[in-house]
């Protein structure tokens, strides 16, 4: 309840975030990440109580089935976000073109709807293919998938389905780039502000089994995280 736990972030906070954000003056998660966080996470409750309603559907999702984990991830939206964020420094424009590619995918299949099961794949998998979009130098996809909890195959068959699915649409031009960031803004705006609580590390992460691999972008140099498996 202490506001000194609290951050509150504005459309003007956020704008800053997403167009200028520099890794040598800021060591925090980008802002886009709990307002993104918070966007999907209603997402979710909105198509929980869709599918309750919904009648059963024999042979639904298809092809998109693939992104559905075997049990639903004990980490939340925000966790899996910072944890992408911490091992791959992905920048806060990465996560807005991850953004337009899961809202293209969703109109694309409309008998797709994100769900507990089927999200934290989505999320890996656009945010890997985002940032080959984006950035100059990127992670491989063996690295992504240890970072978002899957083996290097199954990351490997995510992305070709999904770009498939996709019909290869993969760019974002500056206009189209602009109304997201704007909606994203509006996000902040929705009830006159945006309070977002520190994260605090989980009892489980810390405990979870650590593990040692080379990190590609600087030779010689080691990132030490807990496994996770979805």
């Amino acid at each position: 309840m202490a506001v000194s736990n609290s951050l509150t972030i504005s459309p003007r906070k956020l704008r800053s975030d997403l167009y200028s954000y520099s890794y040598q003056n800021n060591s925090e998660t980008p802002l886009v990440i709990s307002v993104l966080s918070s966007l999907i996470d209603r997402t979710l409750t909105r198509n929980e109580r869709i599918s309750r309603r919904a009648l059963p559907s024999s042979g639904a999702g298809g092809k998109t089935q693939i992104f559905d984990c075997r049990e639903i991830p004990d980490m939340t939206i925000q966790s899996y976000l910072g944890r992408i964020f911490r091992y791959t420094k992905a920048g806060p424009s990465v996560y807005v073109v991850a953004y337009v590619y899961i809202d293209r995918f969703c109109q694309t299949n409309p008998g797709f709807r994100i769900s507990l099961t089927n999200v934290h794949r989505l999320l890996i998998t656009t945010i890997m293919i985002a940032s080959k979009y984006v950035e100059d130098l990127n992670y491989r996809n063996s690295y992504f998938a240890k970072v978002g909890g899957l083996e290097t195959e199954d990351l490997n068959k995510l992305e070709l389905e999904f770009l498939f699915l996709m019909g290869f649409k993969l760019h974002v031009n500056v206009s189209v780039f602009e109304s997201y960031c704007c909606h994203l803004e509006r996000e902040v705006s929705f009830g006159g502000g945006y309070q977002i609580e520190k994260a605090l590390r989980c009892a489980e992460e810390i405990k979870s089994r650590q593990m040692i691999i080379q990190d590609p972008k600087h030779h010689h140099h080691h990132h030490q995280f807990a496994r996770i498996l979805l």
